[in-house]
């Protein structure tokens, strides 16, 4: 199995529009330090999967035939965008798993060209041939799923976006041995804002769930600097995702 982060920014992104600070000028000098919506791809069996489908370069990222489904944790427009892209190809359809959401993203459901959106139920599994995915309930604006990924004896959580955990989903993860937890955390530590965590919600989670190792991601702009500024401030198994970055196997 292995999982990499498409994508480790929120909607904004980094650099931020219109934005001359420091970080936003390195950013916009090397491709390396920007941030794009947040999504991954995961590769298991010889078989590719994205979670959400925020980029919007997927058409030539992923060529037709190579993508064996979708995963998308809900309908905001940062993590669907690339299918409006995606839909008018031609050949095989690609399934499309998701949370019922009766509004799902402007005129997705009514035309959705070669995708099949497939409604999923919280804590209901399902199997992608040898990956057992369990739909996680979180806490959002809209309808929205974390998965809790099983295979090859290892079990991964993709946990955004969320502010804090339902006790549930909380519950039902800290049974399990996480092997690796990639938790939304877009906020400087002491910022509330409802939908998305800050980092002190992201470090309670961490020792909560008790995962082996933790990769941040959806990172905001302020967080981003922060960051830079205190590089000590995270544990050794807490990690900050970055862009096209390679989170399992951890190295």
């Amino acid at each position: 199995m292995r999982l990499k982060l498409l994508g480790s920014g929120n909607a904004a992104g980094m650099p931020l529009y219109g934005c001359r600070c420091e970080a936003c000028d390195e950013a916009t000098a090397n491709h390396l330090l920007q941030r794009t919506p947040c999504s991954a791809q995961l590769d298991i069996g010889g078989r590719t999967y994205l979670l959400d489908a925020g980029q919007m370069n997927l058409t030539q990222r992923f060529p037709a035939g190579s993508l064996d489904g979708i995963l998308l944790t809900h309908f905001h427009v940062d993590h669907v965008q690339g299918l409006f892209h995606l839909r008018w190809g031609v050949g095989e359809e690609i399934p499309v798993y998701c949370p019922e959401d009766d509004e799902g993203c402007a005129d997705l459901y009514k035309h959705p060209g070669n995708l099949r959106f497939h409604h999923q139920q919280a804590f209901v599994p399902f199997m992608l041939n040898e990956l057992r995915v369990t739909p996680l309930s979180l806490n959002h604006s809209k309808p929205t799923f974390g998965y809790l990924f099983t295979g090859h004896n290892v079990q991964i959580a993709y946990l955004t976006d969320t502010k804090g955990l339902p006790p549930t989903t909380a519950e039902l993860l800290r049974r399990q041995q996480i092997d690796l937890m990639v938790i939304d955390c877009s906020l400087v530590p002491g910022c509330d804002r409802q939908g998305h965590n800050n980092l002190d919600d992201a470090l309670d989670l961490h020792e909560t769930i008790g995962s082996s190792h933790t990769v941040l991601t959806h990172i905001g702009h302020d967080l981003d600097i922060w960051l830079k500024a205190n590089p000590q401030a995270l544990p050794e198994n807490i990690l900050v995702g970055s862009d096209d970055q390679i989170v399992y196997p951890v190295d």
